[in-house]
C-alpha cells in the first residue's frame, strides 16, 4: 500500500449490524486525530476468501472478525499466531505489506487487561478459578488464565463432553466438573468467570446457585448486555468484586488498532461512554 493512502480497517461477519467495533475504533480515530476509517462489512460465506484477498488492494490494513468467521479465517490466513492456533479462532487479521494475511486472537489479552484495569490488585496466583462454559470464549479465557499462572481452573459446561475436550487441549490444570455441581465449586475460588451467553438479553438466566460466593472473590461476566447481569448483581450484593464484559470488548481492540493505525489507544471512561451511547 502506498504511504499516501488513508488506512482502512473494519469488521467482517454475517451479520455485523450489531457490532460496536465501528463506534469503538471511530472514537479512537477522532480522539487521536488520525487519518483512517473503520467500516462494518457483511460478507457472504462463499465470498469470504476472495474478499480477504481483495481488501488490501482497496487500502485495507486489517479487519476484526466476528461470528461466524472466527474459525474459517484460520484456513485462509498465511500466518497464524500461537495463541490463535491454541484457541482455534482468530478475531484480528493484519494485512501485511508482503501480501500475506496474519491471523491473531486478542480475546484472551482483552479479558486479562480488563481484569487488571478493573481490579488493579488482582493476583492470578491467589487460588483456583471457576470457568462456566466451554465455547470459543472459554478457550480464549482458559488460554489467558493458564498463561498468567492461575494454579487450577475448574471448568463446567452444560454438555460435559465439550469441557472434557478442553481439558484434553489445555492440560491437567483444568479440572472438569458436572454442570449440576457448578454451585458447589465456587466456595474457595479466587475468580469466577461466566463465558456462556446465559444472562444475556433474550437468553435464559444463569441458574447456577451463587450462595457459595465469598466476599472478595472476583466475579467476571463476559456478557455486556445488560452491563450488570444477575450474576454480577448477586455477586456484588454478597461482597464480591465484579468485572463486567464491556471492558474485554474494549481491551481486545487495542492490539489491532495499534497495528493498523500506528497509535496505541487508551481504554478509559470516555471510550466506555462512546461505545454505550
Amino acid at each position: 500500500m502506498s504511504l499516501d493512502r488513508i488506512p482502512l480497517a473494519g469488521v467482517i461477519g454475517a451479520p455485523v449490524a450489531h457490532s460496536r467495533s465501528p463506534r469503538l475504533h471511530g472514537h479512537w480515530l477522532r480522539r487521536y486525530n488520525l487519518p483512517g476509517h473503520y467500516v462494518p462489512m457483511e460478507i457472504a460465506p462463499h465470498k469470504l476468501a476472495e474478499a480477504l484477498r481483495f481488501l488490501p488492494e482497496l487500502g485495507f490494513v486489517g479487519v476484526n472478525v466476528t461470528i461466524p468467521y472466527k474459525e474459517k479465517v484460520m484456513e485462509i490466513a498465511d500466518l497464524v499466531s500461537d495463541r490463535a492456533a491454541l484457541i482455534g479462532a482468530a478475531n484480528t487479521l493484519i494485512f501485511r505489506a508482503d501480501g500475506r494475511i496474519h491471523a491473531d486472537n486478542t480475546d484472551g489479552y482483552g479479558f486479562i487487561e480488563n481484569l487488571r484495569q478493573t481490579i488493579p490488585d488482582w493476583d492470578p496466583h491467589a487460588g483456583p478459578a471457576t470457568v462456566l462454559g466451554a465455547g470459543g470464549a472459554a478457550r480464549a479465557v482458559l488460554a489467558s488464565l493458564l498463561d498468567v499462572g492461575v494454579p487450577e481452573i475448574r471448568l463446567t459446561n452444560r454438555t460435559r463432553l465439550r469441557a472434557e475436550k478442553l481439558r484434553e487441549d489445555f492440560g491437567t490444570r483444568i479440572k472438569v466438573h458436572d454442570w449440576v455441581q457448578a454451585g458447589n465449586i465456587l466456595e474457595d475460588c479466587a475468580l469466577v468467570v461466566n463465558t456462556t451467553s446465559l444472562g444475556m438479553v433474550g437468553k435464559q438466566e444463569l441458574r447456577v446457585p451463587l450462595d457459595g460466593l465469598q466476599p472478595g472473590t472476583v466475579v467476571s461476566d463476559l456478557v455486556y448486555t445488560p452491563l450488570e447481569t444477575r450474576l454480577l448483581r448477586v455477586a456484588r450484593e454478597q461482597g464480591c468484586r465484579t468485572v463486567d464484559g464491556l471492558g474485554m470488548l474494549l481491551h481486545q481492540a487495542v492490539p489491532g488498532f495499534e497495528r493498523w493505525f500506528g497509535r496505541r489507544p487508551e481504554v478509559d471512561a470516555a471510550l466506555r461512554e462512546a461505545v454505550l451511547a
